[in-house]
């Protein structure tokens, strides 16, 4: 659920630029999560994980419910971050 919460706060976010910096700062936190949660979630692994979100339908499905083209918002933004 705390993982679905930073897809709810980032679809809410889709009319912005990905690469904006509220949204990165959405992303940052979402790398920290990670980190702080599950594993050292590495700029290369943040960005398999955005490729992930739209290459997999399952979780494209699942992230898309919190709008259409959230997943690949958050996929872009995701990019964004790890190539700065």
């Amino acid at each position: 659920d705390q993982v679905m919460d930073f897809f709810v706060r980032l679809g809410g976010m889709r009319h912005m630029d990905p690469g904006c910096e509220e949204v990165q700062a959405w992303v940052k936190e979402l790398q920290a999560f990670f980190t702080e949660h599950y594993y050292n979630c590495t700029n290369q692994i943040l960005a398999g994980l955005g490729e992930m979100y739209v290459a997999d339908e399952r979780f494209r499905n699942n992230i898309d419910k919190h709008g259409d083209g959230t997943a690949a918002f958050v996929c872009e933004a995701i990019r964004i971050y790890c190539v700065k």
